[in-house]
């Protein structure tokens, strides 16, 4: 018997990281996360990650995903339309303190990037060889496997929890906010505020048998959230309001929202939202 009902609310994938994500009516479940999340990733000159924390405008470029295509469009720009297995030459990228290997998408992608952020950039494709594997210190002696996303292979938030803060926000004058700034994989409905935070393990029910969440690490937010995804402009919310109730003694101290998950179960399986879940406390 489980401790908590609840249900899949909503799901997203985010093909290129730190660019604009996807709200899906299904997404399959891989070994590295939900298929295709975070596959690309744009780097600098010297290789290493591109994100809304230096380039908020990244917040702009808008990815579609067709069935052989990836299209990137944005504003001012013609759409970028790439081939989804399409790649060019091997490279290496960093994506915080891991080196990967990677697959450059060439000169075009590259321009198109480029004159979109007003300075170098390349967009890369993760080399589906490389492993690369979620701190064991956190992974509950799983190997959960990786693309660009920053450490895990599933993000999942609660809806209860966004309503609670957009509460507080509404308490202190300032407009509502959107999941899509958490930028989460999976959204659950049926929780309490933040009883995400306490939770061991999500069974999800799909018409291929269960999937299984393991939440293990309390997700430490950067200035990502307070972007307007709308606009690209940044300020100070929802990051001033979530500082007043949100840190996390388990994270030293830092502003959580969302638990970063490991699968357990259910690779090959679909997830859909409205499926039924089940949440077991951690305690």
């Amino acid at each position: 018997m489980s401790d908590l009902d609840c249900r899949v609310s909503q799901l997203f994938v985010h093909p290129v990281k730190s660019c604009a994500g996807i709200a899906c009516d299904e997404a399959l479940l891989v070994e590295t996360g939900l298929d295709l999340d975070r596959a690309w990733m744009l780097v600098g000159a010297d290789g290493r990650m591109l994100t809304q924390r230096q380039l908020p405008r990244l917040a702009l470029v808008r990815p579609t995903l067709r069935s052989d295509e990836l299209v990137l469009r944005a504003p001012g720009m013609l759409a970028l339309h790439l081939a989804i297995d399409g790649v060019d030459t091997p490279t290496r990228a960093t994506v915080w303190d891991d080196e990967v290997a990677a697959w450059d998408l060439g000169a075009l992608a590259a321009q198109w990037c480029a004159d979109f952020l007003g300075q170098p950039a390349r967009l890369l494709r993760f080399d589906p060889d490389q492993r690369r594997l979620s701190s064991a210190r956190w992974s509950a002696g799983i190997e959960a496997e990786n693309l660009f996303s920053d450490g895990f292979p599933i993000l999942v938030a609660s809806a209860s929890s966004l309503a609670e803060l957009n509460s507080r926000l509404a308490a202190r004058g300032q407009p509502a906010v959107g999941m899509e700034r958490f930028r989460p994989n999976l959204v659950l409905d049926g929780l309490e505020p933040f009883d995400e935070d306490h939770v061991d393990e999500i069974t999800i029910t799909t018409d291929d048998g269960p999937v299984r969440l393991k939440l293990v690490k309390p997700c430490v937010r950067c200035s990502i959230p307070n972007v307007d995804p709308a606009s690209a402009e940044t300020g100070t919310e929802p990051g001033a309001t979530l500082a007043q109730f949100r840190a996390d003694a388990r994270m030293d101290g830092g502003i959580t929202f969302g638990m970063n998950a490991v699968i357990v179960e259910g690779f090959g399986r679909r997830l859909r939202p409205g499926q039924p879940a089940a949440a077991s406390w951690a305690f």
